[in-house]
């Protein structure tokens, strides 16, 4: 069983329910180490003075804002700790609100919220069942490691899932912050409809398990290929994409490729299956496929040697 990140309540109203908090996600990025080339050294970093250049004990380190022009406003961990919000065990929802009228950009990371003993199961499944049914989430603040969060407690099937938020001044202006916003400009109805009917041709039910980090699946058979012992040898490859010199064109030509794409999650297993065209296909595309039919040497492959290799192979 793994073990809860922070232990309190929730509540609502005079209603209390101790409960846990627990990672609902993991990260499977890979890590590496860093080594100096050409030698089996480690790279560390040490804390530094940049005028005497010796290294600082943490103890000895205090924070500094920056004020601008060069000038910082010195800040001290005692005074830091004197203003904390403190420790808090309680998760007070204060409002429950529409689910659709929050904009996913607030949300910032899920976990997972667990009764805490058998007296808690009864209100914690009656506070799940009451926004289930109304379809509303709670809005709450709660402190944790010295942070005080943002959160929406939403139902997820058996579960209480806990999305900490941004606060409504951390999220960026696109106006503000962008000057080449397209605005409305004046569309034409054939493109319109087109464009419509590409995005009614890629639409498919949603199902998380079709979509995969080939990237991270390429960089673990390259790492196991140099451990034991193979030749690694790669080539530069030209960037995809470019200027859509013809709209329509393209939405054509896209749409066309797209009738004849095998939706994810849509095998029926008693129906006879075409493989689809290398030429038509992205380079991710061409790598899944490289990967079912177990063509040797797929990562270190260009583009066109993937194409070729499928090819080849059909």
């Amino acid at each position: 069983m793994p073990r809860a990140i922070w232990t309190g309540s929730v509540t609502f109203g005079l209603v209390s329910i101790p409960v846990g908090l627990y990672s609902a996600t993991e990260d499977h990025t890979v890590h590496f180490r860093q080594f100096e080339k050409g030698t089996s050294d480690r790279i560390r970093y040490r804390r530094v003075n940049e005028s005497t250049g010796k290294e600082v004990d943490y103890d000895d380190i205090v924070e500094g804002w920056d004020a601008g022009g060069g000038q910082f406003v010195i800040v001290t961990p005692e005074e830091l700790d004197s203003i904390a919000p403190g420790r808090s065990r309680t998760i007070e929802i204060s409002d429950f609100v529409d689910q659709a009228e929050i904009d996913p950009i607030y949300y910032e990371k899920t976990y997972f919220l667990a009764p805490q003993g058998e007296a808690a199961e009864h209100p914690y499944a009656l506070l799940r069942e009451a926004m289930q049914r109304a379809n509303r989430v709670g809005i709450a603040t709660f402190v944790m490691r010295n942070k005080q969060y943002l959160a929406a407690i939403r139902p997820r099937e058996d579960v209480l899932a806990l999305e900490t938020m941004w606060f409504a001044d951390e999220v960026r202006d696109p106006s503000s912050q962008l000057d080449n916003l397209p605005g409305h400009p004046k569309l034409d109805k054939r493109e319109l409809d087109m464009a419509g009917s590409l995005v009614e041709s890629l639409t498919t039910a949603w199902d998380p398990s079709n979509y995969r980090d080939t990237y991270r699946e390429r960089v673990m058979e390259l790492v196991r290929a140099k451990a034991e012992g193979q030749e690694i040898v790669t080539e530069t490859e030209e960037e995809e994409g470019g200027e859509v010199v013809d709209l329509m064109a393209a939405l054509e030509q896209s749409l066309a490729s797209a009738r004849n794409r095998k939706k994810p999650g849509n095998d029926t297993g008693g129906s006879v299956k075409t493989r689809p065209d290398p030429g038509s296909m992205s380079k991710d595309q061409l790598y899944d496929e490289a990967q079912k039919r177990d063509i040797p040497g797929r990562s270190k492959m260009s583009r066109e040697q993937l194409e070729k290799a499928l090819r080849e192979a059909s």
